[in-house]
């Protein structure tokens, strides 16, 4: 079993990355309710699974549909309405099983059901297994902008079980790969190498490779986390190619592109605009671009969307401040930086 800590004080909690469930039963705290909440595609596989983990516990479970179109407010309604009716108490676990959409919902519940209850992350997809389980950003969507309601919310642990990626379709695993070179991009241009070296290993999900590269990945995320854990400072270049990356989630209706897809487009047209400035050169964004396409994932944004359709959910994004939209671009390999002096007229040039 790997372990990676996240060191916040009394928030502090561990990511257990092992490749079965029984390993990371070992770890578990006891507690007398659990409530599990999952979706209509993980529980068939997954739910007595992890129900066995807690077998000396009361444990009940709620589940929703699967995907991104089912992370709003009703959802969380509907959650916060079965806590109540089944008289959860304040120090019951939540835990969330499933990718990021559950862990980020789950979250949010807990963050707000009784002022605050203990949640559980157990990711089954690489998204969330690398990211968003990791950080104790809760959230769920608007139509006019995702992730804008939410709140800062840590989960207890963070169990991640390697093998469930086996049962996990090929386009979920490579939406994955997006945030994974997203890491690579910010601050580690040799972790950029090795994915370009081992990408048919990765491809074929070779054990030993694979939890290498989630451990890395959850070793950069807590680093960047324990230093800045409201996103003050450099926990803001972890939206490398978000800022676009939402818009075009928001603009297609959710769910129709998955988070990941969105992403690898956003990270291509912040690459286009750190080489527009001079900052990178043109082979650099092709071979950011290779390594993309070579997990099957998207470099170019929806057909029929213009800068204008990105605009209006740039403008909203939780990014700006003071009015001025800001941008993560990458000013190098490994090497990212936070810009506000973007206008609407150069955005226009680049993307004309």
């Amino acid at each position: 079993m790997q372990k990676v800590e996240v060191q916040l004080g009394e928030r502090s909690y561990s990511i257990s990355i092992d490749d079965n469930f029984a390993g990371l039963a070992s770890v578990l705290a006891n507690r007398s309710q659990v409530v599990i909440i999952s979706n209509s595609t993980v529980a068939p596989l997954y739910l007595d699974a992890v129900t066995n983990l807690f077998s000396s516990t009361s444990v009940t479970h709620f589940l929703l549909p699967d995907g991104e179109e089912y992370k709003t407010l009703s959802s969380f309604e509907q959650v916060l309405g079965f806590l109540l009716q089944q008289r959860i108490s304040r120090d019951a676990l939540l835990v969330a099983l499933g990718g990021g959409v559950i862990g980020d919902l789950t979250g949010f519940v807990a963050a707000c059901y009784q002022r605050g209850v203990d949640f559980l992350q157990i990711p089954t997809t690489l998204l969330s297994q690398v990211d968003s389980s990791v950080g104790g950003k809760t959230a769920v969507n608007h139509p006019l902008g995702k992730n804008m309601i939410g709140a800062f919310k840590q989960p207890t642990q963070v169990l991640i079980n390697t093998s469930v990626l086996s049962t996990l379709p090929p386009r979920e695993f490579s939406a994955g790969m997006a945030e994974v070179i997203k890491y690579a991009l910010i601050s580690d241009a040799a972790f950029f190498r090795w994915l370009a070296r081992y990408r048919d290993a990765i491809v074929a999900q070779e054990p030993k490779v694979l939890a290498q590269l989630i451990g890395h990945c959850c070793s950069m995320k807590a680093d960047i986390v324990s230093r800045d854990e409201t996103e003050q400072g450099d926990r803001a270049l972890l939206n490398l190619g978000h800022t676009f990356g939402h818009a075009i989630e928001a603009w297609l209706g959710y769910g129709n592109w998955l988070h990941g897809e969105a992403v690898a487009v956003g990270m291509v047209m912040a690459a286009q605009l750190a080489q527009s400035r001079g900052w990178l050169e043109v082979e650099q964004v092709e071979e950011i671009c290779d390594l993309l396409q070579s997990f099957n994932l998207p470099i170019t944004p929806p057909n029929s969307m213009r800068i204008a359709d990105f605009l209006p959910y740039m403008k909203t994004d939780k990014k700006v401040k003071n009015g001025k939209m800001r941008f993560v671009l990458p000013t190098a390999f490994g090497q990212t930086s936070v810009i506000d002096d973007i206008s609407e007229a150069e955005l226009t040039k680049v993307f004309a």
